[in-house]
């Protein structure tokens, strides 16, 4: 048998394999949000902001991320949501490699900075976010929902 490699690529097309993967992967992101359908992965795969990237091992994707790049009249920043590495492949680089790319594609796109949030409960992300240099910013984050 041999040796399969994490391969980090970004959704192009919408298929069944991908709404699968998701509504595999959010439930172990999030349990206020609900898996995206066919409509919202498509929205988000034609996104001139968004780049839906995914880990893949053999065919099957084991995490995924989404880094959103924008121009504000300060130049072009970028910001990382909803990274996730199915719990079975944890601990094996998937979420580094993903986070890897997302900086180079970010840094490629012009941005001067690559921001994204945790929650503190997720010490293993927070490890991993500071070995990539992230540091921690003095600031508050508010939200609204509607």
């Amino acid at each position: 048998m041999t040796e399969q490699h994490v391969e980090i690529r970004e959704a192009t097309v919408v298929d069944d394999a991908l709404v699968e993967a998701m509504a595999r992967l959010v439930p172990q992101l999030s349990n206020s949000n609900l898996a995206p359908d066919e409509a919202a992965l498509s929205a988000i795969v034609e996104s001139d902001t968004s780049i839906l990237l995914l880990a893949e091992e053999g065919g099957a994707v084991l995490g995924m991320m989404t880094l959103v790049v924008f121009r504000i009249p300060t130049g072009v920043r970028a910001w990382i949501e909803d990274v996730v590495v199915d719990e079975a492949a944890r601990g094996r680089g998937v979420g580094e490699a993903l986070n890897r790319v997302a900086i180079q594609r970010a840094h490629d796109a012009g941005a001067r900075t690559v921001d994204l949030t945790s929650r503190p409960s997720r010490e293993a992300a927070s490890r991993l976010y500071s070995r990539l240099g992230f540091e921690q910013r003095d600031t508050n984050v508010y939200r609204l929902e509607s």
